[in-house]
């Protein structure tokens, strides 16, 4: 029995550190990920950005006013996810205790 219980909670150890071991991946050759208030924020930018002429270029500035950039690797927690990206909290760092949106492509 006291085999068993020992069993249980080594692998409910193991099951608790996969689970934290996300972190931030930088796209190409950038070092830093932008982290957006939200999802419905990151989805508006991006419709900006697709647009031409002068809206596009508003996207922009919006981005680099509502994004946060952090720094590649930075380990996270996944609060949520869905087909866009993740709700992410920032468990290390400077930004530590941030939390916000990530785009899919970003989390591992």
């Amino acid at each position: 029995m006291r085999a068993l219980r020992t069993s249980a909670v080594v692998v409910l150890a193991a099951i608790a550190i996969a689970a934290c071991g996300h972190k931030l991946i930088a796209p190409g050759d950038s070092h830093t990920v932008k982290v957006y208030p939200d999802e419905e924020t990151y989805e508006k930018i991006k419709e900006l950005k697709n647009q031409s002429g002068p809206m596009a270029m508003f996207g922009g500035i919006g981005e680099s006013i509502a994004a946060k950039e952090v720094d590649n690797n930075t380990p996270i927690r996944v609060i949520s996810s869905d087909a866009e990206g993740s709700q992410i909290e920032i468990t290390d760092g400077p930004n530590k205790g941030l939390q916000g949106f990530a785009p899919k492509e970003n989390v591992d």
